[in-house]
């Protein structure tokens, strides 16, 4: 085979995948690079697991989705809602969309205080600029418009810090000592984790996947090409990315750059002395499509899902999905005014997202595992690793919400609680919902044996 060959066969893939490319893009975004940052800044090589293992579970995290999207072709919501209940799908859809609506105020405020350093144009004036461009864009255009823009800025975005890798230098035996798994002490170091894994394992993510599934058209006869896009997007791609980030975080930044003194500017600042003057402004660039693709695929997941919970349409075809995505979207013109720096409060977001993960984990779970709903049962390799899935979330979750036992009369910590309270217990529920109907299924195969 010809390399013209190769090049047409791969272009002609590439033009194929797409949905799990949009989660990739939200996966790949400012909030992993802070915590991938931070991470490096603060521990050196010490938590190149955490950023391997992100991946993996990622990765099987959207297959899972994948398949139960695949198998009941109809949003996620909706199948909650007929298969367990309205009041489960409710409680699913305030869990994601008060993570999706946190993280796109501070990503709004990621991207306005980009746009602000690189023009000189005040962010709040960027925030309602870019909350516009998102209103008229997605809900004109619709999924294809941020598909398209997904693929592309996420492609990109991992060529620019792959091109980092070759200018900084990495001590191989630190990283190759970073593989052992050990958590850091300390709220920061449970903090870190959880941002990092969250921003691969996230319950936007997770939820989002039937919906751009359908928009494709894609039904259980596509089973072989979205296991591919899967695999692309979120193992080597945002593989790619997250290591990326990562090493030279670690290589550079550590020692250079306080934690406490994190932000874009600093750590693009840090990076001078190997990639020149124009270090800050390809740091900058690199960080703002991170940023926008993000922001283009978080606004259509709170959209996605309150319009299958109302029984409306979920394309732009629907009026009334049309006016939900350009209300959030111009929501988020809010983002520029909320106070702090953006890079800790992107690591917040994401760990308190992953809290709310294990639910819709064990949702997908016991969908899966009721032969009401998908016809068969998944494999006992698939079950096995769901349970590892939740227990690896629920771990790291709770390192987090254990930091906000000791000030439990704090605003954000009292919130943090109740909500790890609610969810925790629904997805014990869920869980004991779902070993209850495996096992009633298997009562009456046991007796004609």
């Amino acid at each position: 085979m010809t390399f013209t060959a190769l090049r047409s066969g791969g272009a002609k893939l590439y033009a194929k995948m797409g949905p799990s490319w949009l989660a990739g893009a939200i996966a790949a975004g400012p909030a992993t690079m802070a915590s991938l940052l931070t991470a490096g800044t603060s521990f050196g090589f010490a938590l190149l697991w955490v950023v391997v293992l992100s991946a993996i579970l990622g990765t099987f995290a959207q297959y899972l989705a994948m398949r139960l999207g695949l198998r009941t072709e109809t949003g996620l919501v909706a199948a909650v809602e007929r298969h367990l209940g309205g009041g489960w799908a409710w409680l699913l859809v305030a869990d994601a969309v008060l993570a999706a609506g946190l993280a796109q105020l501070v990503i709004m405020k990621g991207v306005a205080d980009i746009s602000a350093t690189i023009t000189g144009i005040d962010a709040r004036i960027w925030g309602v600029a870019w909350a516009l461009v998102l209103a008229f864009g997605l809900a004109g255009g619709g999924y294809r418009v941020a598909e398209l823009g997904a693929k592309l800025l996420v492609s990109a975005v991992v060529c620019a810090f792959i091109a980092s890798l070759f200018v900084v230098p990495i001590d191989p035996s630190a990283a190759i000592a970073g593989l052992v798994p050990m958590m850091p002490a300390g709220l920061s170091g449970a903090l870190v984790v959880a941002g990092i894994l969250g921003g691969a394992v996230h319950i936007t993510l997770i939820t989002m996947h039937s919906y751009t599934m359908r928009a494709r058209g894609w039904t259980r006869d596509d089973t072989d090409i979205a296991t591919t896009d899967i695999v692309a997007s979120m193992f080597v791609a945002f593989g790619i990315y997250s290591l990326a980030i990562f090493l030279v975080a670690a290589s550079v930044l550590h020692g250079a750059v306080s934690p406490e003194g994190l932000t874009h500017v600093s750590a693009s600042q840090a990076l001078g002395p190997l990639v020149g003057a124009n270090a800050k402004w390809l740091f900058l660039l690199g960080l703002w499509g991170a940023a926008v693709s993000t922001l283009g695929g978080n606004t259509v997941v709170p959209p996605f899902l309150l319009a299958d919970k109302l029984g409306w349409g979920t394309t732009v075809e629907d009026s009334r999905y049309r006016l939900l995505l350009a209300g959030f979207a111009l929501v988020s013109a809010v983002g520029p005014f909320v106070g702090g720096s953006f890079f800790p409060l992107l690591v917040l977001v994401l760990a308190f997202g992953l809290v709310g993960t294990p639910f819709a984990i064990a949702i997908v779970l016991a969908l899966l595992n009721d032969r009401r709903v998908v016809g068969e049962t998944p494999a006992p390799w698939t079950n096995l690793g769901g349970v590892v899935l939740i227990c690896i979330t629920v771990l790291t979750a709770g390192s987090f919400v254990r930091g906000h036992l000791s000030t439990p009369g704090e605003p954000l910590s009292a919130f943090v609680l109740v909500f790890a309270a609610v969810l925790g217990t629904a997805t014990l529920v869920v869980l004991g919902l779902a070993v209850r109907t495996a096992l009633r299924e298997e009562t009456p195969r046991a007796a004609t044996q």
